[in-house]
């Protein structure tokens, strides 16, 4: 056996650390317990069933609504579950998403519990064990391969590696509105034969220049897998490459894939087939037995318990079957399609172990955890890791694992060594003003802003709460925060500046202040926390920053990255609610309060409240 780098050791000891912090924050002891899960979001309930049925892989797979909603933003598609009720087993299965009130799930089981007919079920997030025992086996088996050891190798030493790629060859560029900077990162794809970093800040056409890239790797047939952390991220690249005519195949959780995209699944692409009407002949088949095997109760005599397995083998070997017909079927899509999409644990999943693709592109690489990535790394023999290392890290429950470094990205842990880098330099999202205090601090100055977008106004607004008494309050959860008084002012300032409702959005780093303005806002206005809506942009953005207290103390408003996506979702307009005399006794807030001086955009909140 190989030994093992120390940073390898140390990975594994944060995925040890990750996993008990996941097991004590979901664990469910009694009926307070599950107020308490329920409070923080991690528990749903009560569900009502409305549909039970066997899903594309055969799985069982249930549809619910909730009659309460609640917290519900920390059930993401693919999170680990468990549905239980009190005093029977619990099931463990796998989230699939949540639209509104009503979800699904699928269970990881051969057949439907007796106990989902009209109970009162829990479904609970529960620790990841199968995403950490593929992330732990991931991270052992860089020393077993030679190329994947010199690379991690490289990534954790002390000296810079790898020199800046651009192929010298002509391109024939199929979007025809890219820029210099998207033009070399483009070229830089093409040349590249092992780690190349593409650092796309807010609004520079990050996605725009990976599709290009792909595109043209796709007409020199190169086989391309594409990789994301989440199903949004992967989603955005695969309707992109749709549009510029790539044969794409997009693996994983179907459930909440756009309609666009849905025929380019294994499953959309199972329509109409004649593997499709096998399956549901021997569906058709499994369900009958299924049904004469439920006949039989347990207080039947030893004949009927015999009948009954013997029933329940018969299922067994035709969902067997019905597996076999999927394999067969999704091995011949992989083998047609020059893209193939999906989130790491979706291509591990779809994918043999000894698939070998030329190009690996990871989008949103700032949000993987190093462990994630390389269950997708030895897919492929050169790389692309797509991102900016100033945004949010990705999320990580556990303290003890993130002061060891699993909050560090696998695109925050190569910039540290890698010269191959290219760097979008031209934002076109927002007015100047507005990208200018993030171009300053985080970008050296270097993130430029076309002519149409120079100012013509005022765009940025700090509004300053100190002297009010706005003070922050904790939320009645008790694990996060509000501030009634800045709310208080949204209405004034809506009517102040007249601004259109419909292309507004009100953001903060509290959940709690985002859940008290849902109470107390406009249903219509859009209210996301900071984390949420990272990604996304609007005309119009309202920030309130919560922290008011007499001890300076700003909480995560520490982490500037949160703010740096904050004050970049804004196209035309940015409002900051704040308190300067908190804030202000930090070194970036005082640079932030010296910008929005210089643009004349400093206002008491004294002046909406008059």
């Amino acid at each position: 056996m190989e030994s093992l780098h120390p940073y390898q050791n140390q990975l594994l000891e944060c995925i040890q650390l990750e996993m008990r912090e996941q097991e004590n924050r979901f664990k469910l002891n009694d009926a307070a317990g599950l107020k308490l899960l329920k409070a923080s979001g991690s528990a749903l309930h009560p569900i009502k069933i409305t549909r039970k049925y066997f899903g594309y892989a055969d799985y069982p797979e249930l549809e619910f609504y909730l009659p309460y909603m609640g917290e519900t933003s920390n059930f993401r598609s693919n999170s680990a579950i468990e549905f239980l009720l009190e005093g029977e087993e619990s099931i463990k299965g796998v989230f699939l998403g949540l639209e509104g009130s009503k979800g699904a799930v699928r269970l990881f089981a051969p057949e439907f519990p007796d106990w989902t007919e009209d109970r009162d079920v829990v479904v609970k997030l529960a620790p990841d064990q199968y995403t950490s025992e593929l992330m732990q086996e991931a991270i052992r088996n860089i020393s077993t391969v030679p190329s994947l050891k010199s690379l991690f190798e490289k990534i954790h030493g002390n000296e810079p590696f790898g020199e800046k790629t651009e192929t010298k060859e002509s391109v024939s560029f199929k979007n025809q509105n890219l820029n210099d900077s998207q033009k070399s990162a483009v070229r830089g794809i093409l040349e590249n034969e092992d780690l190349m970093l593409l650092h796309g800040p807010p609004g520079t056409g990050k996605t725009t220049t990976l599709v290009e890239g792909i595109v043209q790797q796709a007409r020199k047939e190169k086989r391309i897998l594409v990789s994301a952390p989440s199903n949004a991220a992967v989603d955005t690249i695969a309707k992109a490459l749709l549009k510029n005519g790539v044969q794409i195949l997009r693996v994983g959780n179907t459930l909440k894939v756009d309609d666009a995209i849905f025929p380019f699944t294994n499953e959309g692409k199972m329509q109409g087939s004649k593997e499709q009407k096998n399956i549901k002949r021997l569906k058709v088949q499994a369900e009958e037995f299924r049904r004469m095997a439920l006949q039989y109760k347990r207080r039947f005599g030893k004949e009927e318990r015999q009948q009954r397995s013997l029933l329940f083998q018969e299922v067994k070997r035709i969902r067997k079957e019905i597996r076999d017909l999927h394999d067969y079927f999704d091995s011949k899509l992989l083998d047609k399609a020059e893209v193939i999409l999906g989130t790491p644990i979706g291509l591990k999943n779809a994918l043999k172990s000894e698939s070998a693709f030329d190009v690996l592109v990871i989008d949103e690489a700032g949000q993987a955890i190093e462990p994630q990535a390389w269950i997708v790394i030895p897919m492929a023999k050169s790389w692309v890791f797509a991102g900016d290392p100033f945004q949010l890290p990705p999320t990580v429950l556990s303290d003890a694992a993130a002061q060891k470094g699993l909050n560090i990205s696998i695109l925050e842990r190569c910039f540290k060594n890698t010269r191959n880098t290219h760097f979008l330099d031209t934002q076109y999202r927002m007015r100047k003003s507005i990208a200018q205090f993030s171009s300053n601090y985080f970008y050296s100055g270097d993130l430029q802003t076309p002519k149409h977008l120079e100012d013509l106004a005022q765009h940025v607004t700090f509004f300053d709460t100190a002297g009010t008494g706005f003070e922050e309050q904790s939320g009645p959860d008790g694990t996060s925060l509000m501030n009634e008084g800045e709310l208080s002012i949204i209405t004034k300032l809506i009517a102040h500046e007249n601004l259109d409702i419909t292309r507004l959005s009100f953001i903060s780093p509290y959940s709690g202040q985002i859940a008290l303005a849902k109470e107390q806002l406009e249903s219509e206005l859009r209210t996301s926390t900071i984390d949420s809506f990272q990604g996304q942009e609007c005309e119009t953005v309202i920030i309130s920053l919560v922290r008011s207290n007499g001890d300076a103390n700003i909480g995560f408003l520490k982490d500037y990255r949160r703010m740096n996506v904050a004050m970049t979702r804004a196209k035309e307009q940015l409002f900051i609610i704040g308190d300067s005399a908190t804030i202000g006794r930090d070194p970036f807030y005082v640079q932030f309060l010296e910008y929005v001086e210089q643009a004349n955009g400093y206002k008491s909140a004294w002046e909406l409240m008059s």
